[in-house]
């Protein structure tokens, strides 16, 4: 329990509060002003490492990210669909992507064709009762893969097995693969499964999904823009035919 900070009344407050927010708790009146001063010192303190950690990621997978997005770009316009995949947050990141390829946020972009392997809670459910969790993405690359498609797991350890196994899974099937990961690109990077690793080298999850979500939403863009300057030319190569 603490005091309100500008009237000095008992606040009380959960153990998530406790821990979030220490300097809530630290016992004896608080002004709104200190709080105020320690929230800006946190939020400062937050943005500091996530730029950090990007400018990292960039230092670290710069080649890889043109080279990976070159090789999407080339299968895209081949017709591939690209298979998107991961666990909790890394789930939520997948979907994220595949919703940007599906529906552009911008007009000039053009439509993808992309499939979030955690959408369909009945298989992904199916799956894991009957056979097992390791094997809920590889089932759905079996059904979905073909050869030329691009499948993109994103792990923040790069152990995920669930995320290895669908790797290695569509390897077989002939498709394009590439890992996003934290840490040091754990199993992800070292699978020869895994055509392109992107490693987010920190050791803080909320931090290394950040970075993460920026590494695919430049992928995303790199490849519009690959795609388009590949229709700018066919254009002109027709006008002069």
């Amino acid at each position: 329990m603490n005091k309100d900070v500008e009237h000095g009344e008992p606040v009380q407050g959960s153990e998530y509060d406790r821990l979030f927010y220490p300097y809530l708790f630290a016992g004896g009146k608080v002004s709104l002003e200190e709080v105020l001063s320690q929230v800006r010192h946190s939020t400062l303190e937050k943005c500091r490492e996530v730029i950090a950690l990007r400018q990292a990621t960039l230092a670290t997978a710069r080649e890889s990210l043109l080279a990976a997005a070159q090789a999407m770009a080339q299968a895209f316009a081949a017709g591939a669909t690209l298979l998107a995949f991961g666990n909790g947050g890394s789930t939520t990141d997948a979907q994220d992507l595949v919703t940007d390829l599906l529906h552009p946020p911008f007009s000039h972009w053009r439509a993808l064709p992309a499939i979030a392997l955690t959408n369909d809670i009945a298989v992904v459910t199916a799956v894991g009762n009957d056979v097992g969790f390791e094997n809920i993405f590889t089932r759905q690359i079996i059904a979905f893969g073909r050869p030329g498609d691009i499948a993109v797991g994103i792990s923040t350890s790069g152990n995920s097995l669930n995320v290895l196994h669908a790797f290695e899974q569509a390897k077989k099937q002939g498709l394009l693969t590439v890992g996003l990961a934290g840490y040091d690109g754990g199993k992800t990077r070292r699978s020869p499964a895994v055509d392109y690793c992107l490693v987010s080298p920190g050791d803080h999850i909320p931090r290394i999904q950040e970075a993460q979500a920026t590494v695919y939403h430049a992928l995303i863009e790199l490849v519009q823009a690959l795609l388009a300057a590949q229709k700018g030319r066919a254009d002109s190569d027709e006008v002069r035919r």
